[in-house]
């Protein structure tokens, strides 16, 4: 039996302006995915941590919720005026918040989706995407937590009807991130306010150990933060920003990257060995390294231990995006939003890059679970034309695209990386079906040992841009597959020519 046999199934969530869809994942069979569910009428649809569930909003008083395994929906909750929703990781939960005229209507409700009857609720004024969901749950669902005016109030997370177990005063506090696995501390934000300077602060979450905080960290010039746990609870990274940098270097302001253990042997910064602007940072699955992409550009990335040692150099770039393959095997560093699309494959164990390539105008971007995939999409709203879907092999090479009139979300369904096997295997498993495999849409090679370009051709020429777009023209022809003539006006290819 094959890695492949004995590997759950990959499956990919896609929503668009008539519902969502569910796809099998790659690989794909014939060059083409399958529809596991089709067009299911919705205004959101969003998975639960471990993939086990999924949440569809319908309108603006139903929920649905799904079982992934069978796609089939085993819930239906009916809220009124309902203006957000979300599932515990587990599934177990289903959170919503509605409008709220008096403090004695509680409009947020915590409802068990095994009975759908309520197991908690509570009134709050209103939602911030600092304070929703308004309780936050370790990953096994046992600690809950929820951040009060000057207080982090605790729960019983297999039993709501203890109601609040335990109180921790933080007074000042904005913003907490309970770590996941386990769910054995928590962080916590107090701004900045009277001279007095804002700090991160640790916090065992058993309440026999919340006399004094673990780890303690203290910075003026702080606008916001950004808190990440890493697997094991044992480290924590601070990407603390200010919106105007004082030294005139940057039009978005200052931004410094701190660690904090909760052993307390490290409380500072993160030494990055060039100045600018933090991009992005991220943890491996195994909690262990964290890759940082920062500097003025073109930015360098950098992978660090947990003593904050430089571990690996990964270059430099046009790039602000750094996706850890979940078997901690493989990297990708990119540069989307308002970069060129630029991506580099680097594999982590042998410390070597595999392949380079393009995915312009991409708005979301992430490794399938497995760790062989890299699926990049363009959607609305942030980008009204253009829409669609690519996926990549581990090494950089196109494996399918296809483009939509309209997208709104791509997601990967979750699944623990650890019910897969090795990655070496499951490569060398998909090794041999590239021999049968068949060509998948886009792609312009008739056989599939032939190599295939990044950017493979287009069926149509691309659309006409005004001359002051000219940039935008060129990005356009590059998704397409087209040659820089064909992105090019007439006008502009005289004016090279007279030029040449």
């Amino acid at each position: 039996m094959t890695a492949t046999d004995c590997s759950p199934s990959l499956d990919i969530l896609v929503r668009g302006p008539e519902g969502f869809s569910l796809w099998n994942g790659p690989p794909f069979s014939n060059g083409q995915p399958s529809i596991k569910l089709d067009r299911v009428a919705c205004k959101n649809a969003k998975f639960s941590d471990d993939g086990s569930r999924f949440m569809v909003t319908k309108s603006d008083s139903t929920v649905g919720i799904y079982d992934s395994a069978t796609s089939k929906e085993i819930r239906s909750f009916e809220v009124p005026n309902i203006l957000a929703s979300a599932l515990s990781p587990r599934g177990t939960y289903l959170q919503t918040f509605q409008k709220s005229s008096t403090p004695q209507e509680k409009n947020v409700v915590l409802w068990s989706t095994k009975t759908g009857e309520p197991v908690y609720q509570q009134f709050q004024k209103n939602m911030t995407k600092t304070t929703w969901p308004s309780i936050r749950f370790s990953s096994d669902e046992v600690v809950a937590c929820r951040m009060a005016t000057n207080e982090i109030q605790f729960f019983n997370g297999e039993d709501f009807s203890q109601g609040i177990i335990n109180r921790l005063r933080i007074p000042g506090v904005a913003a907490t991130e309970l770590s996941k696995e386990p769910g054995s501390h928590i962080a916590v934000y107090v701004p900045e306010s009277k001279g007095v300077p804002a700090s991160v602060q640790i916090y065992a979450c058993a309440k026999d150990l919340q006399s004094q905080p673990l780890a303690r960290r203290s910075f003026f010039r702080c606008s916001s933060v950004q808190l990440s746990w890493n697997n094991g609870s044992t480290g924590l990274l601070v990407l603390v920003q200010s919106d105007v940098d004082k030294t005139n270097q940057s039009y978005y302001g200052e931004s410094k990257l701190n660690y904090l253990t909760t052993d307390g042997s490290h409380e500072g910064l993160v030494p990055l060995r060039k100045e600018g602007p933090v991009h992005d940072v991220q943890w491996s699955h195994a909690g262990s390294e964290f890759a940082v992409v920062y500097g003025f550009m073109p930015a360098k990335a950098t992978v660090f231990d947990k003593k904050c040692n430089p571990l690996l150099e990964l270059g430099e770039g046009p790039y602000n995006t750094i996706r850890w393959n979940p078997k901690g095997k493989f990297l990708c560093i990119a540069g989307f939003g308002n970069l060129p699309g630029d991506m580099a494959f680097w594999d982590y164990t042998e410390k070597k890059q595999l392949g380079a390539t393009k995915a312009e105008l991409s708005v979301t971007s992430e490794w399938s679970p497995d760790g062989r995939y890299f699926m990049t999409a363009t959607t609305a709203p942030r980008l009204q034309v253009d829409n669609g879907i690519k996926i990549f092999h581990y090494d950089g090479s196109l494996y399918f695209k296809k483009m939509v009139d309209k997208l709104y979300q791509v997601d990967w369904r979750p699944v623990s990386p650890k019910k897969f096997g090795e990655i070496s295997e499951l490569i060398k498993s998909v090794d041999s079906l590239k021999v049968t495999e068949t060509k998948p849409q886009g792609q312009g090679s008739k056989s599939s040992t032939k190599t295939v370009p990044a950017n493979p051709p287009a069926q149509k020429p691309s659309a006409y841009r005004p001359p002051h777009a000219k940039q935008a023209a060129l990005a356009q022809a590059e998704l397409f597959g087209e040659s820089t003539k064909e992105g090019m006006s007439k006008n502009a290819l005289k004016n090279k020519k007279e030029k040449s």
